[in-house]
């Protein structure tokens, strides 16, 4: 059975949806006024490999990932600038166009990166009136308070604030990173509705004034609107746990009174050198740039080379490692080629009835990941060694199945099209293997000579710690 933590209760729990086989599944998606980064990556392939996996388990799941195109501020909190705003002065375009601009952007590189397509992507703009309605509700039920313009929720009529992310006292102050509206009635309160100045191009009409929603609103509202009042799982970036899922949670408990989600899931950071990569501390890689020199498969299977729940140190080292590694399970998928199922051998047969175990073991155990590509890479041995030998098409055809099967549509990895596609990428590869091996046994007039011999033929060098070295046609 499948386990999965549970940040709520901070144990692994068995899953079991509401209403079997549905799963009603909310992730938050991306604030849409920059490219995407390697981050991101790892968040959406994350839950993508957890959507894929309860769809192999026959579970019929409906995905739903917002798109955040209004009211998240610069600041995180209940001041700053909405970040689309500013990006659009940056550009000088209309805040809808950075939105589209950017919606696109993030969705052409989830599509190259493998992630299937979420079933409803709704964006907050568009789902202003049932914001609108949940602010109502709360005001009505004593839960949030009108301020001028704005109406925040009264965080000590619900006790159990700060239970998600385990925060109490003063660790819930909203504005310990910003300066603390002087209209709240307690520092830890948190904006629903905030009031449109004069030099704010969004706003919309409401009974409190022309404003626009606080940040953390738009997800309770539309995740309760094509998921229902309760809803199984809810992911996100760990750093979202406080203040963003612990202010859903008593917005949506407060107006619903009913446990608001069953499963909390969150994935770990991306870092650099120790540090989280982020774009406000400007160390961060755009998935955009990293496809221009790594094949998008090798990102996702050094993304899952890792448990969701851990931090992943970026590195073109570890890069490199998963390229060795996806040509290996390129190699094993064509040596097996495509034929027809039939009666397959006793050997064959238990090789990937022990395989698909194994793997089922690994995923059931929160999506360890880790765990499940080290059982494929063992069939994959196991596999080549069997294949030295003379065995029938049914046996190839039963262990291409399993690799279509695990590796293709439960982990996204696709080797039909994936890794170097021509003999200029292959070529270009092996130089960079070659000048990475003369680097790191300190062949230094070898791997010199190499680099001035590339830029006379046209190519460029470039190097990274670890011994790695990456060769391409100068353009």
């Amino acid at each position: 059975m499948l386990s999965l933590y549970n940040t709520k209760t901070r144990q692994k729990q068995e899953f079991t949806p509401l209403d079997p086989p549905f799963v009603g599944m909310y992730v938050c998606g991306p604030t849409v006024y920059g490219h995407s980064h390697l981050g991101h990556g790892k968040s959406y392939v994350s839950f993508d490999v957890l959507l894929r996996y309860l769809r192999y388990l026959d579970y019929k799941v409906r995905y739903v990932q917002n798109i955040t195109d209004v009211g998240h501020l610069t600041d995180n909190a209940d001041s700053g600038v909405d970040k689309l705003q500013k990006q659009a002065k940056l550009e000088k375009l209309e805040p809808m166009e950075i939105a589209e601009k950017y919606t696109a952007s993030y969705f052409h590189d989830m599509d190259i990166l493998g992630n299937l397509r979420p079933d409803i992507s709704p964006r907050a703009s568009g789902h202003i009136p049932e914001q609108i309605e949940l602010v109502k509700t709360l005001i009505e039920k004593g839960y949030a308070y009108q301020a001028g313009g704005n109406v925040y929720f009264d965080v000590s009529s619900f006790p159990d604030y700060g239970k998600l992310s385990g925060r109490i006292g003063d660790d819930q102050r909203s504005g310990t990173r910003v300066c603390i509206a002087d209209d709240k009635r307690d520092p830890r309160d948190f904006a629903l509705w905030l009031e449109a100045g004069q030099d704010h191009i969004l706003g919309w009409k409401s009974p409190w004034g022309r404003g626009y929603p606080g940040w953390h609103l738009e997800c309770s509202a539309m995740a309760m609107r094509y998921l229902g009042e309760t809803i199984d799982i809810h992911g996100g970036g760990l750093d979202n746990s406080f203040p963003h899922h612990e202010c859903e949670i008593a917005q949506s408990t407060a107006a619903t009174g009913k446990e608001f989600v069953r499963f909390w899931m969150h994935n770990n950071m991306v870092t650099v050198d120790g540090r989280k990569m982020g774009k406000s501390l400007g160390n961060f890689t755009l998935l955009r740039d990293l496809f221009q020199r790594w094949d998008p498969m090798v990102v996702r299977l050094y993304i899952l080379r890792s448990h969701y729940r851990s931090p992943l140190d970026f590195s073109d080292e570890g890069l490199a490692g998963a390229r060795s590694g996806l040509e290996r399970l390129m190699s094993l998928r064509s040596r097996l080629g495509d034929h027809e199922a039939g009666a397959s051998s006793q050997a064959a047969t238990e090789l990937v009835e022990k395989t698909e175990q194994e793997f089922k073991k690994f995923m059931d155990d929160d999506l360890n990941t880790p765990g499940a590509l080290a059982a494929i890479f063992d069939f994959v041995r196991a596999c080549n060694t069997l294949l030295e030998a003379k065995i029938k098409d049914a046996d190839k055809h039963l262990m291409a199945a399993l690799m279509d099967s695990l590796v293709t549509d439960v982990l996204g990895i696709e080797l039909a099209s994936g890794g170097s596609s021509g003999s200029s990428e292959d070529l270009c590869r092996i130089l960079g293997e070659l000048r990475g091996y003369l680097r790191k046994n300190k062949l230094f007039a070898e791997a010199d000579k190499l680099r001035d011999d590339l830029s006379e033929a046209g190519f460029s060098v470039r190097d990274f710690p670890g011994g790695v070295s990456e060769v391409t046609p100068d353009i």
